[in-house]
């Protein structure tokens, strides 16, 4: 196991120790107070570049890491995929070694196809490798910020702090997590960070919908779902991804909805104190109903808020690594 991603890549949190992940949440404390500053900028990774390269679209993820990256002080290259040569058929290597040829420290990679990011680390052994979603295989940072968003709520009503508590509060958690776990890189990395930090994970999800082999996942499959949502700590709720096939795995949207939706008639199962997480974007009315997305309980912006100091956090520890060069100074 990891236990630590100073100066590592980072491609999935499968091998990472609680001590790793509670490194980078703390960490992350330090970057929020730095987003609530009018000058949200610290020289942290001044002269560092990161190369921003996203083969698969993603709004979030894709001006969260660059906003991390620039409020680091680093220089930041991002590829257009759509008017690169990457659509006259260059390779994903040849993309690498052009990259690579203009100096570059680190690569932020989102690609469709699952083990990407691993092929990378190995062409360019000397830049780190930050995964930002690799086929159905893992979300890295996604995981992060989930469980990161999930302590702070926690440490808030414990009156203590995220950096105090580490990974006490995760402690006999119950998590569920519910939807389209089949294709879900997220539902696959939450489950790895909740699973490290001590939480007990349940799933919920249509036959269909299910990944053909569960063995080895720290999970527990639940049938009923009702049950499940009563003893809930923390619901994590997952987009159903129509664009991978979704759509043909289920009879209707109306009825995974009526079966596995967040409903407002199925919210009442939960305990007043239930923490709703999603990683979006959402379909509302589908996994989701809008009024439940709304509500106290969902703490959905809070995810997309932490998602600049995490992948801060992220830059700074893979980056930086432990060298004096880049301390972090905040």
């Amino acid at each position: 196991m990891i236990t630590s991603i100073k100066g590592e890549n980072l491609l999935t949190l499968d091998d990472l120790s609680r001590d790793a992940i509670v490194e980078v949440l703390d960490t992350a404390e330090a970057f929020v107070e730095v987003n609530q500053r009018s000058i949200k900028k610290v020289p942290t990774l001044k002269g560092r570049v990161v190369a921003s390269l996203f083969f698969e679209e993603s709004t979030r993820t894709r001006l969260s890491f660059e906003t991390a990256a620039k409020r680091l002080s680093a220089d930041v290259l991002s590829l257009a995929v759509a008017s690169s040569s990457v659509k006259k058929g260059e390779s994903l290597r040849d993309t690498i070694t052009t990259i690579d040829a203009l100096g570059i420290d680190a690569v932020v990679l989102r690609h469709q196809s699952s083990g990407a990011p691993v092929q990378v680390s190995r062409m360019v052994p000397h830049v780190r490798v930050i995964n930002a979603g690799d086929g159905q295989h893992q979300h890295p940072t996604q995981g992060l910020l989930d469980v990161f968003s999930v302590r702070q709520v926690l440490a808030e009503r414990a009156n203590t702090t995220g950096v105090e508590s580490g990974a006490s509060l995760f402690e006999g958690l119950n998590v569920l997590i519910i939807g389209d776990l089949r294709h879900s890189r997220v539902a696959r990395s939450d489950i790895a960070a909740y699973a490290a930090l001590g939480a007990k994970v349940r799933v919920a999800a249509p036959g269909t919908l299910l990944p053909t082999d569960l063995e080895g996942w720290p999970v527990e499959v639940v049938t009923d779902l009702d049950e499940a949502l009563a003893g809930a700590d923390v619901v994590g709720v997952l987009r159903l991804q129509k664009e991978r096939g979704t759509g043909h795995l289920v009879p209707s949207l109306g009825e995974f909805t009526r079966f596995y939706g967040l409903t407002q008639e199925r919210v009442k199962q939960l305990q007043p104190t239930a923490i709703i997480t999603h990683p979006g974007p959402m379909n509302r009315g589908v996994e989701i109903d809008s009024l439940v997305a709304d509500m106290p309980a969902a703490i959905i912006e809070r995810q997309v808020s932490n998602g600049v100091p995490i992948r801060m956090a992220v830059l700074y520890l893979t980056v930086a690594g432990s060298s004096n060069q880049g301390a972090m100074s905040v």
